[in-house]
Formats: C-alpha cells, sequence, structure tokens
C-alpha cells in the first residue's frame, strides 16, 4: 500500500513513470507493507533510487571486479588505501565521487567480497540520484569494509517474506564447508525481473543460487541453503535527507565505528550483531 500526504496512491495515477518505475509501484501498492511519503517528490526520489541500485548491480555485473575475501582484497591505489584488514579507505586528496567511480571504470583493478559490493552499489547508485556535488559534500570519509557505511548512509533492516526491486536478500547457506567459508550465503540485489545478482555469483534465479550454494556444504550436511526473509534497504531516514539536500558537509559527523570481523559473506544482521555487542 502506497499513501502520499495522507491520500492512498494507485499504480494508475502515476502514469508519468516509467516502466520499470511503475513496475516498481505496483509491487510496492499490492504489497502488505505500508509505504507512506508526504509528497509525490519522495515517492518519486525513493523508486528512482531503486532502479538506480538495479543499474549499478548490472554494471557490476558486467564489469571486471572479482570476488575475494579480505585477505586478498585489492583496489587502485591511485583512489584508495587499502587497509591491512581489507577495508578501502578513501584517499584525502581524491573526490567521493571519482573514487566510487572508478571502481567501475578500472573495474580490473579492484577485488573484494559480496557484503563490500552492496554497500560500493548503494553509493554509486547514490552518486547518480543526487550528483558528484552533493555526493561530495554528503561522503567526505568513505570506508569500504563489509557493511560498514558512512552516518549519511543509514540501512533500514527487516524481515519480510514479500521483497521488491532494489532490495538487498540473503541467501544464507548455514552448513557451508569449512574449507570455503566465503559460501556462507550471499548477499543480493533484486533485479525488476526477478532474478537476483550476488558478487561473485553474478545473475541468477533463486533457485540457481540456492543450487550452487547447497554444492558447497559440507559432507553430511542436513541443512540445506535457503532464501532469508531478512531485507536490506537504504533507510528512509537517509532517502529523506539526501532528497533534501540536507548535507553535514558544514557540521561535524561523528564517524561510525568499525568491526574488522575478517568473515567474507555475511548478512547485513550478522554486523550489525556485532556492533551490539562490540
Amino acid at each position: 500500500m502506497i499513501q502520499v500526504a495522507g491520500r492512498p496512491v494507485s499504480p494508475d495515477s502515476v502514469m508519468d513513470f516509467g516502466r520499470i518505475e511503475r513496475l516498481i509501484i505496483q509491487q510496492m501498492h499490492d504489497s502488505a507493507e505500508w509505504f507512506s511519503y508526504f509528497s509525490i517528490n519522495e515517492l518519486r526520489f525513493e523508486v528512482n533510487m531503486r532502479k538506480t541500485i538495479m543499474e549499478s548491480a548490472n554494471e557490476m555485473n558486467t564489469s571486471q571486479v572479482t570476488f575475494t575475501i579480505f585477505e586478498e582484497a585489492r583496489c587502485n591505489p591511485a583512489y584508495w588505501t587499502l587497509t591491512n584488514t581489507g577495508g578501502f579507505l578513501l584517499r584525502p586528496d581524491v573526490e567521493p565521487s571519482d573514487a566510487i567511480l572508478d571502481i567501475y571504470g578500472n573495474s580490473s583493478l579492484y577485488a573484494f567480497e559480496c557484503a563490500t559490493a552492496i554497500i560500493i552499489i548503494y553509493y554509486q547508485a547514490i552518486l547518480k540520484s543526487i550528483g558528484q556535488s552533493q555526493f561530495n559534500a554528503f561522503f567526505q570519509n568513505i570506508y569500504l569494509y563489509s557493511w560498514h557505511t558512512d552516518p549519511d548512509l543509514e540501512l533500514q533492516i527487516l524481515y519480510s517474506d514479500q521483497f521488491l526491486p532494489g532490495d538487498v536478500v540473503y541467501f544464507n547457506n548455514p552448513d557451508f564447508h569449512p574449507d570455503t567459508p566465503w559460501y556462507r550465503g550471499e548477499n543480493a540485489v533484486v533485479l525488476s525481473d526477478g532474478t537476483f545478482f550476488g558478487h561473485g555469483f553474478g545473475i541468477m534465479t533463486a533457485e540457481e543460487m540456492i543450487e550452487f550454494l547447497n554444492s558447497q556444504r559440507f559432507p553430511g550436511s542436513v541443512q540445506p541453503a535457503y532464501l532469508d526473509t531478512l531485507i536490506t534497504r537504504i533507510s528512509p531516514t537517509t532517502l529523506q535527507k539526501l532528497l533534501s539536500l540536507q548535507s553535514g558537509r558544514n557540521v561535524y559527523k561523528q564517524l561510525k565505528g568499525v568491526i574488522h570481523h575478517n568473515l567474507c559473506s555475511i548478512s547485513s544482521i550478522q554486523y550489525q550483531f556485532y556492533l551490539n555487542i562490540y
């Protein structure tokens, strides 16, 4: 269900949207979840963000970035400092937008795991949505490591068996083989045709994702891989802030703590758990 300024909105009332946008709106309308906005511009901004998230996922799929563990992570030293934990720290002498775009433009120089890939996709989608100038104002201290984000990029984590294009879901493989712990799961972007993009996997159906993860279980395993009900999104608060361009550029931003867990392919809720206990 969609509500704008206190009134329900039907897909027929937003015909000025494109095909992909209308598909997203139709699924939002049909969902049991309640989507409420102060204005049609807020709705338009979120729908466009979902579209750009899918575009960024598709661009990563066709790029030459590779999947690897934190110990073997790689980045372009012209834009990033590779930390000893496998994170990418933005160099102070480069623009944040240029550094994010370089991941796609010089993709063969980069290797990272799938949670980091999702955050990169989010940053590029935001960059496409608000432009380079505003992006550089918001995100001056980017550090890419697992699910870590800038304070101006908050995530929403929820559980539902209904997901939308542009959502991030998690394929869980609890009985992963100890020799290949990076197959403990896969973070994947939901695409508009019902397939999923997961870094290191490519674009697959849910059945194909699960089939591959099942092939990576330890001998004698009785717990098959499955698509979890966990959903991760850019939070509504972040979307509102980005839409209104309320940048924290001229005010002090307290940077978030980082948990260097050294575990590839963990879910957003697992990272949140680590943040809460450490």
